[in-house]
């Protein structure tokens, strides 16, 4: 079966800004722009369909010009944006799984663990968060502190997959430095000046 993958997209300019502090406004949204878009290409080349989900006019241009699908977002937070994606994927008759922007060291292979599995689906992220989901039946979204165990305990038999390319976000400037140093993360480097 095919997986609708969601990606939810704020304004790049708006992205990452817990790294105002040491990361000039233009950089962070050449990396938001630059993370958001590596992590569509991989799960394009996984063998998904990425679909971009937002409400910047500018993200939308982008990820056209790119050749991902775009819908509008609710512009009422994650958790919405998260249920339009998935709510277009059931119209299209599809599997979904929703995936977070910010994933710098994602691969296709952990696109892959995540769609070889038939039934519901979780991944962690270091934090606590919830990097990727994907269910079979309904699921309340509630993305923030902790959302991975409030996920989590709406599903049946989930499985579980705990891989550094789904757990490694960027919330913070220890995060990003972390995915720098990481042989997976040097490519970041061309993003920052």
């Amino acid at each position: 079966m095919i997986f609708v993958t969601v990606i939810p997209v704020k304004a790049f300019d708006n992205g990452y800004s817990r790294l105002a502090a040491s990361i000039a406004p233009a950089d962070r949204a050449s990396l938001a722009r630059g993370i958001a878009g590596r992590v569509a290409a991989v799960a394009a080349d996984a063998g998904t369909i990425p679909l971009i989900v937002t409400a910047d006019p500018g993200v939308a241009e982008w990820a056209a010009h790119l050749g991902f699908a775009t819908i509008p977002d609710p512009d009422n937070g994650l958790d919405a944006a998260v249920e339009e994606g998935v709510a277009w994927a059931a119209r299209a008759n599809s599997r979904w799984l929703a995936l977070h922007a910010d994933l710098p060291l994602l691969t296709t292979d952990d696109i892959h663990a995540l769609t070889s599995v038939d039934g519901d689906i979780i991944a962690p992220s270091a934090d606590g968060g919830t990097s990727a989901v994907s269910s079979t039946g309904p699921v309340r979204f509630q993305y923030g502190a902790g959302s991975f165990h409030t996920h989590l305990s709406q599903m049946t038999e989930p499985a579980v997959v705990a891989r550094t390319g789904l757990l490694h976000d960027i919330d913070t400037p220890r995060d990003l430095e972390a995915a720098l140093n990481h042989p997976s993360g040097q490519w970041l480097r061309q993003l920052l000046r």
